[in-house]
């Protein structure tokens, strides 16, 4: 995680053709994707009346952006995933394809009003939020339990927002400690998480994506995740850790 991307927003340009990563985890990850949609989907999938376009339009950026990346092929609408998994275009449910697609998670926000609202979202490794909960709220809602995000912040994150161009997607990373690797961790505001530990076993970084999409107007906010035991980090990553401690979440 870069340092200059740790404060909110914290947001810097992507360089093209550096939005969807596939890692030595897509496999694990896109079981456990699949996992949740069979066994838990109203916990992990959400929409919002009306944000049937803005869904349309993730799935073709998210095709248009797998035809140069490396492991996929596509025949018709039969989609060949890096693990040798074969995803059939569902175009009636667009948001749903495109989250068994890539690791991301994928969630939409639109503009209503002055604030931009979360109206449709596909959640499978959220980190100690509640899709349910947080389904058609406006962003500066969403974060109310955080103490860092202020009304200042809020107005500075909707001025980004407003400023971010289709061919000018932003990026940003965060860190948080947990003691448990477990992917699907929701918690709702009435049971928040423990503070953690300094010295706890599993660093958890998410890389957060802003795209502007061209038609609807909304933003994808896109999320991959990553898990790593401290233990396994190398000493350039530990030096930096050292130099820039992971800040706890404070919640009010």
């Amino acid at each position: 995680m870069l340092p200059q991307t740790r404060r909110l927003p914290g947001v810097m340009p992507m360089e093209k053709g550096d939005w969807i990563r596939i890692d030595d985890a897509y496999g694990a990850q896109m079981a456990e994707r699949q996992r949740l949609v069979d066994t838990q989907f109203t916990d992990i999938f959400a929409t919002c009346e009306g944000s049937d376009a803005a869904c349309t339009e993730v799935l073709e950026r998210i095709l248009l952006e797998l035809e140069t990346t490396s492991g996929f092929s596509r025949q018709g609408d039969v989609i060949t995933c890096p693990d040798g998994r074969e995803v059939v275009l569902d175009h009636s449910n667009p948001l749903l394809t495109a989250g068994l697609l890539v690791q991301d998670d994928l969630c939409v926000l639109e503009k209503k009003g002055d604030e931009y609202d979360l109206t449709a979202a596909i959640l499978c490794f959220p980190a100690s939020w509640s899709l349910a909960e947080k389904i058609g709220k406006p962003v500066m809602a969403i974060h109310a339990p955080v103490a860092s995000y202020t009304p200042d912040i809020g107005k500075r994150v909707s001025r980004m927002f407003d400023a971010i161009h289709v061919d000018r997607p932003l990026w940003r990373a965060n860190g948080l400690l947990y003691q448990d690797p477990t992917l699907f961790q929701p918690r709702t505001m009435a049971a928040r998480r423990q503070r953690p530990d300094d010295d706890a076993a599993f660093i958890r970084s998410e890389r957060q994506c802003f795209i502007r999409l061209p038609k609807s107007r909304a933003v994808l906010f896109s999320i991959h995740t990553y898990v790593l035991r401290q233990s396994d980090l190398t000493a350039d990553q530990q030096k930096l850790l050292a130099e820039f401690p992971i800040e706890h979440v404070e919640l009010e």
